[in-house]
Order: structure tokens, then C-alpha cells, then sequence
């Protein structure tokens, strides 16, 4: 299995920046791998919502679904998408912070079935994928970020 983690401390409130990161619309604003994302159930992040999140792929764009599957209001929300190839798990934490708030974002894919033996080399890659959505994700709601 891939996984990145990456902390961000943000002038945002708690119940603000949780706004912000459960609402996976607005991945494309941070994450350069996310072409698009459109919300196919819910309204903005919530224990019910889904997405259909478009990403940067080797060929066609792939379009995932992903559906909610743990939400604490502004606290921690677990997001999955499942295809025939690979599952991807997100989960955002936020906590309070004197300045703002800390968001942790955790990604982590894994291949499916016969496919995990290719797990290494996903890794490699997968570092670098994070690199810039933690790049981008500072820079959306880290100290001195633009407004949203």
C-alpha cells in the first residue's frame, strides 16, 4: 500500500478549514493531479455526500467515486474510492490550534488483488504525486494562503 501524510497549521478555524477539506469540490483548487470534482450526493461534505473526482492518469483521465464512510463534524472525515484496479482512502483530521487550526491529510492507495505485487513501485510514485498536493495544499490554506 502508497501512503502520504501531510500536516498543514492554518489561519482557518476548526469548523472553517473542515468546511473547506470535506467538501471534495474543492480538491481541484489544491491537488494539480485533480482536474475536476463534482458533488453527486449531499450537499457540500457530510456523512452522506459522494464525488465523482476526476484525476490525472496515465492515459484518459480516471473518474472515481468516492463516498463518505466516517465523518465527525469538524474533526475527522474518511473519504474511499474503489475500481477494478485500486482503492484510495483519504482521511482529513482537523484539530484546533491557538493560530488557527492543523489539518493532517492522509492518503493511501492500494492495488487490488494480483496488482498489490506492484505495490514498491507505486509507492515511488505515489510520494510524488503527494509532494505537490501537499505543496498545493499548503499554499490553499497554510499561513499565508489566498482566501477562499
Amino acid at each position: 500500500m502508497a501512503n502520504y501524510v501531510t500536516t498543514v497549521e492554518s489561519p482557518l478555524s476548526q469548523p472553517a478549514a473542515f468546511s473547506y477539506m470535506s467538501d471534495l469540490r474543492n480538491f481541484e483548487r489544491w491537488d494539480p493531479g485533480v482536474r475536476s470534482a463534482t458533488q453527486v450526493v449531499g450537499v457540500g461534505g457530510g456523512p452522506e455526500s459522494s464525488f465523482d473526482v476526476s484525476v490525472a492518469s496515465v492515459g484518459p483521465d480516471l473518474t472515481l467515486r468516492y463516498v463518505t464512510i466516517r465523518f465527525e463534524p469538524d474533526q475527522v472525515v474518511v473519504v474511499e474510492a474503489k475500481s477494478r484496479m485500486f482503492t484510495s482512502t483519504d482521511q482529513i483530521s482537523i484539530r484546533s490550534d491557538p493560530a488557527g487550526s492543523v489539518v493532517t491529510y492522509e492518503a493511501g492507495l492500494r492495488l487490488n488483488g494480483p496488482l498489490a505485487v506492484f505495490d514498491p513501485i507505486l509507492r515511488l510514485v505515489f510520494k510524488r504525486i503527494g509532494d505537490r498536493a501537499a505543496a498545493g495544499l499548503k499554499s490553499a490554506i497554510g499561513a499565508g494562503g489566498r482566501d477562499l
